[in-house]
């Protein structure tokens, strides 16, 4: 079905919903109208969810690689961090001798 057909069947349904009372008195036109206007809604719903899994599918590399980049980088700032703890661990244990040197 092209998406004039969709559409002329569409306006077809509002149509007699709005100008017969049919909806209301025949549960199968009722329910033919509601078909066809819940098909309508899940191929647009498809529609949407196809453009943001694409949109998704195109961001998702860079962000990948940005994220394993900033874990690199924290890697190396956890490294750095703890050198630096390990001389400050040094320096207070040579101040501690050097004051007690002092002392005497």
């Amino acid at each position: 079905m092209t998406d004039m057909e969709k559409k002329v069947m569409v306006r077809l349904c509002a149509k007699i919903l709005t100008e017969t009372d049919l909806y209301d008195t025949d549960k199968e036109v009722q329910n033919l109208i509601d078909w066809v206007l819940v098909s309508e809604q899940m191929k647009e719903n498809n529609n949407v969810i196809r453009n943001l899994t694409g949109e998704y599918k195109q961001i998702e590399p860079d962000c990948r690689a940005r994220v394993k980049e900033k874990l690199e980088r924290m890697k190396e700032l956890c490294k750095e961090r703890n050198s630096l703890y390990e001389k400050q661990n040094d320096l207070k244990g040579q101040k501690w001798k050097l004051e007690k040197a002092l002392e005497r």
